[in-house]
């Protein structure tokens, strides 16, 4: 792995990975207790309704939609080229748990896979 001041990219990857399950975690968590429509995913038409409530959170929607699509591609490609098994297990959790947590935890797994530098 290349050294920085830091050690490496992996502690970052895994912070990042941390902070990305739980700033979106908490408000998904109190929807779910207080509308009972669990990680957004009991109720799908009150998701879709909330969703695209406006132009606003339509634009946000869509976009997020084509990062977890271009970041779905990549990880494929990525774990393929690094013979990284099972990658399907990180598309599960991006659609349950979101794509910011879930992209940095695969970096963090493909940053242990990458040969070493320098």
């Amino acid at each position: 792995m290349a050294s920085t001041a830091f050690g490496g990219m992996r502690p970052v990857y895994l912070g990042l990975a941390i902070a990305g399950y739980l700033l979106p975690g908490v408000p998904t968590l109190l929807e779910s207790v207080q509308t009972g429509n669990i990680l957004f995913l009991t109720d799908p038409a009150r998701t879709a309704a909330e969703l695209f409530a406006n132009r606003t959170s339509t634009a946000f929607a869509l976009d997020l939609f084509g990062v977890v699509l271009v970041a779905f591609v990549w990880m494929a490609r990525e774990a393929r080229r690094l013979a990284m098994r099972h990658v399907w297990r990180y598309w599960g959790a991006a659609l349950v748990f979101g794509i910011a947590g879930t992209l940095a935890l695969f970096l963090y797994v493909r940053e242990g896979r990458l040969p070493e530098r320098g």
